[in-house]
């Protein structure tokens, strides 16, 4: 029972990205659920490279799969070049990874969304990589997954145009705690890094206990 659980597990769930003055600050939540919630420290954050980053959303083993793709090929790449890549290489690979992977035949829907950012010679960039396959880049902010709405009007309301990273921080945390508040598939903690020049640094995480005691 275990194993269908894991094979069928979505990260539904929240992540958000901030463009801020000295780089770029990605988070999500920690739950991962199959109806009911079967992973509380579901890592959807991850780094691919020194000066780039992602989240996740969708459905767990896609996701998880192609986060691994994506870092291999990058690393390839920045071999065969003998130089970094740059960010609008790797958006434009991994929208193609997405748009092939939605496509292939499967008994299970292979749903991923995912927030791509870094840094190269051009400076910081915030990509949005739908689940279709589509890419944009977004100049202030982007969130995806189940609790998006919530995490939307947080960041409607609070973004400034060139925050500081610690401001970023900050609200990041806020919106994920909104969509904790109100999303059922988000929660169970949270995940917070930051890329700036000095590359990619987790600046806070923090696990939420739901438990009550007498």
């Amino acid at each position: 029972m275990e194993e269908n659980y894991e094979k069928y597990k979505k990260t539904g769930t929240t992540t958000i990205g901030i463009k801020c003055r000295e780089g770029v600050v990605l988070a999500a939540d920690k739950r991962a659920g199959a109806g009911i919630i079967v992973d509380k420290r579901a890592q959807k954050v991850y780094k691919i490279t020194d000066y780039i980053a992602l989240t996740m959303a969708g459905t767990a083993s896609d996701a998880q799969l192609i986060t691994k793709l994506i870092s291999a090929e990058l690393r390839l790449m920045e071999i065969r070049k003998e130089k970094q890549v740059t960010i609008k290489e790797a958006a434009n690979l991994l929208s193609g990874i997405v748009y092939q992977n939605i496509r292939r035949p499967s008994m299970i829907p292979g749903i991923s969304h995912f927030i791509l950012a870094g840094k190269d010679n051009k400076g910081f960039h915030l990509y949005d990589i739908y689940p279709d396959g589509s890419l944009s880049e977004c100049k202030d902010f982007l969130s995806s997954g189940s609790g998006s709405v919530m995490a939307y009007g947080v960041l409607e309301t609070l973004y400034s145009e060139n925050m500081s990273i610690e401001d970023g921080v900050k609200l990041a945390v806020k919106g994920i705690n909104a969509a904790i508040q109100r999303d059922m598939n988000t929660g169970d903690g949270i995940d917070v890094i930051s890329i700036t020049n000095q590359g990619i640094k987790t600046v806070f995480t923090k696990e939420i206990q739901n438990k009550i005691t007498i």
